[in-house]
């Protein structure tokens, strides 16, 4: 803390401004990263901010988002990061170093034993991203104990009491964004600075202010300097080292910032040497090979699908065949756009008297929160208010219900007799229960999806909002939205990982009837997690005017609250529906589990009914003594993912696994905080079934019933058989239907050479 103030003050008495400049840990090598270090502080750099790189930087601008990627393929940990400034220390780095990253490593390193490490290592402080308001308390708190400062960020769209509050916390210097928007280099700077300084000024007690996104050139140095303490600049250190050639990167960020500050700070003698002492850096290779290794590798037999922006009517008839291989989108994304992690900050400190009270519970046990940057927050608020409102108007509720009929709700129930009977016939005597299937999958546009698209549709209409953005793993939600969207008139794009728009071409093409532009995200493993996060930076960027239609029970709150409450129709109708079938309650309910929409809109009705057992099933993919499942409940621990604290599929530095399931719709490494909750208090219970033993359920369904399941409901069909065989015939057990599947018959066809001899499934003519 103390060499942060003292370089600001040095500043001042130099009568100029700070430098305070930033670069990834470990890029673009991790033996290159001290000498960048000192190339900085040679090149004039007073402060300098060291990026603890994420696998899920929902933050991040493209430059540093691709730096941040490129370090963690080189191995970079936690660990590595103090290594680093402990080497640059030992070499005569000066300069303070500020750790900036994001909360999930730091939690899963320990934030007693972070403090420790960074202390004995030479940090001066941290910068984290998305740590929210009870965390940061208590982590501001051990970082005071350490003598080390916790940096306070704030943007244009701070308000007033909040910048009082900020600033009145900072203790060395407050990182002030210019600009919203994405990260980077940039031609202009915000005309709106100087009053934005004021402001800042006005509460700050004399303590610096640092300017920070879109400053790249002298000229932006010389022009924020005349209303700022200090100026940081990130984006362009990070090209200058992706343009230089291998081993030059440090002498390369020597002049750059050089010519930023017309200064030079002496150095000392290196033990790499170098003329004069002074050392340009170590000569490395990066990515040895050069093939781009990290691609995601297909054994179905079949060749990845290409994926083209061209418009399909305008080609040739064998080229907008799908049986070509090619599904069409309407944009491509490779993880290079988005909000900028300048401009994004959490709500760091708040006290007893200016906290505003809850609507709702935002947490369920430890899980819940909102771990989402500063930017989000006022759009958050809004929502939760909204929702609020919404809810309580019987208005809102009598427009929803009008909208049944159009849905196709309320869904059926019924027994399935002949897969009871099977069920019996391979269980003890007197054992079997009696199996039902509520029928989601016979809902409009084919799965409970519609039930959530609906509802926050007419949410987004009730705030004003006039375009939807929603993410879709195996196609379904997507689906939703693009229906409601349709219906209402309102512009929808929806973000699909690239390899589900490989396993779910028929969806994308339906999106696409349905009027919704779809984008292709090709970054990360190109999943459901990546399309999550690539909604999430898109949101930021025009959050006056859209809504983000959400399609599973997470995120940060209220979304997983409001995410339930519209599913909950699930649940209540199968209460009414086997009350009056029956005359009781189900003896046990049973959901598939990814993300948990359904499971938690079936459980929660009966969450309260302890008679009731609650039985969620996730994706065993290959084993959970593999590394290719999705478990995240029976596999994974607790931890921070997509604005939420949840169980999360994670390594032991807290980064995010890569998942895999058969099934597109359970392919994400998280889960609702709510199902979190009830797994930690054992009111529901998780079990995972494997890809083969889905394609059971699936067959089962499909042949004593004649209806073929979705891949995902296919997952609690196995469960449920398994559950019933345990359970005396007089009880009953009900099954979430959650998705029919045409969709699947594609994939099935293409996973049957390799899991059907595990199971005696042969559908060869």
């Amino acid at each position: 803390m103390e060499g942060l103030k003292a370089a600001f003050a040095r500043a001042k008495r130099e009568e100029r401004s700070a430098l305070v400049t930033y670069t990834t840990a470990g890029y673009p090598t991790i033996d290159e990263t001290p000498d960048v270090l000192l190339a900085m502080e040679a090149g004039g750099a007073d402060v300098i901010e060291l990026g603890s790189p994420f696998t899920d930087p929902i933050a991040d601008g493209p430059t540093i988002q691709g730096a941040n990627t490129q370090a963690l393929k080189n191995g970079v940990t936690t660990t590595t990061c103090l290594n680093i400034v402990r080497q640059a220390r030992s070499r005569g780095l000066k300069a303070p170093v500020l750790l900036m990253g994001y909360y999930n490593p730091l939690l899963a390193y320990g934030e007693e034993r972070i403090l420790q490490d960074a202390k004995a290592a030479g940090v001066n402080g941290f910068i984290m991203v998305d740590l929210p308001p009870e965390e940061a308390v208590r982590f501001r708190h051990h970082c005071t104990n350490y003598g080390l400062s916790y940096v306070p960020l704030i943007a244009p769209a701070t308000s007033e009491k909040r910048m009082k509050l900020l600033c009145g916390i900072a203790d060395s210097f407050i990182y002030v964004v210019s600009r919203m928007g994405v990260t980077g280099a940039t031609g202009v700077l915000s005309s709106g600075l100087p009053d934005l300084l004021d402001r800042v000024h006005k509460y700050s007690g004399g303590i610096p202010a640092a300017v920070g996104f879109g400053v790249s050139t002298r000229e932006h140095f010389v022009e924020v300097a005349k209303v700022a303490e200090g100026v940081v600049i990130g984006s362009q250190i990070i090209n200058t080292l992706k343009k230089a050639p291998a081993g030059e990167g440090a002498k390369a960020v020597e002049e750059y910032c050089h010519s930023i500050t017309l200064r030079r700070n002496t150095r000392v003698s290196q033990t790499n040497g170098g003329s004069n002492g002074v050392s340009h850096g170590v000569s490395t290779d990066a990515n040895p090979g050069g093939d781009g290794s990290g691609w995601i590798s297909h054994e179905n037999g079949e060749a990845p699908k290409d994926i083209s922006t061209a418009d399909p009517t305008k080609q040739p008839a064998s080229e907008s065949n799908p049986s070509n291989g090619t599904v069409h989108v309407d944009a491509v994304s490779h993880g290079t756009e988005g909000p900028g992690l300048a401009d994004q900050f959490e709500a760091l400190n708040t006290n007893g008297d200016e906290k505003d009270p809850e609507l709702m519970p935002s947490r369920f046990g430890e899980f819940g929160g909102q771990y989402v940057p500063e930017s989000l927050m006022d759009c958050l608020a809004q929502l939760e208010q909204g929702f609020e409102d919404a809810r309580n108007d019987p208005k809102f509720w009598e427009e929803f219900r009008s909208y049944y009929p159009y849905m196709s709700r309320p869904s059926s129930l019924h027994r399935a007799d002949r897969l009871t009977e099977h069920v019996r016939k391979t269980a003890s005597k007197g054992m079997g229960a009696s199996i039902y299937l509520k029928r989601e999958d016979l809902n409009h546009t084919g799965s409970h999806k519609i039930n959530n698209a609906m509802g926050q549709v007419l949410l987004a209409r009730r705030l004003g909002k006039t375009e939807i953005i929603a993410e879709t793993g195996a196609g379904q939600h997507g689906v939703a939205s693009a229906t409601v969207c349709a219906r209402f008139g309102m512009k929808c794009t929806v973000y699909m990982g690239s390899e589900d728009v490989r396993r779910q071409a028929l969806n994308v093409f339906r999106m696409k009837l349905l009027g919704a532009t779809v984008v292709a995200v090709e970054a990360g493993s190109c999943t459901l997690r990546d399309a999550v996060n690539e909604a999430m930076r898109k949101w930021v960027e025009k959050l006056d005017t859209t809504h983000y239609i959400i399609g599973s029970a997470i995120g940060p709150h209220p979304f997983p609250t409001i995410v339930r409450t519209f599913q909950s129709v699930i649940g209540t109708e199968t209460k009414q529906q086997m009350q009056e079938q029956t005359g009781r309650l189900p003896d046990a309910v049973v959901a598939c589990v990814g993300g948990g929409s359904n499971a938690a809109g079936m459980f929660h009705p009966f969450s309260s009914d302890a008679s009731v057992k609650l039985l969620g099933v996730e994706a065993g993919g290959d084993g959970l003594d593999t590394a290719r499942h999705s478990a995240t409940l029976t596999g994974g621990k607790p931890g921070v993912l997509h604005g939420v604290r949840t169980y999360i599929l994670q390594n032991a530095e807290g980064q995010i696994n890569d998942t895999h399931s058969v099934s597109a719709g359970l392919d994400y490494p998280g889960v609702g905080p709510e199902l979190s909750g009830w797994k930690d208090t054992e009111r529901a219970k998780f079990v995972a079934a494997t890809d083969a033993e889905a394609f059971v359920g699936f067959r089962l369904l499909s042949e004593l019933e004649g209806i073929i399941p979705a891949l995902e409901t296919s997952h609690a069909i196995f469960g449920a058989v398994e559950l019933a065989r345990t359970m005396r015939e007089e009880e009953n057990v009900v099954i979430c239907l959650s998705g029919r599947g045409d969709k699947d018959v594609q994939s099935v066809a293409e996973e049957l050479p390799t899991i059907g001899p595990k199971i005696g499934w042969d559908l060869r003519f």
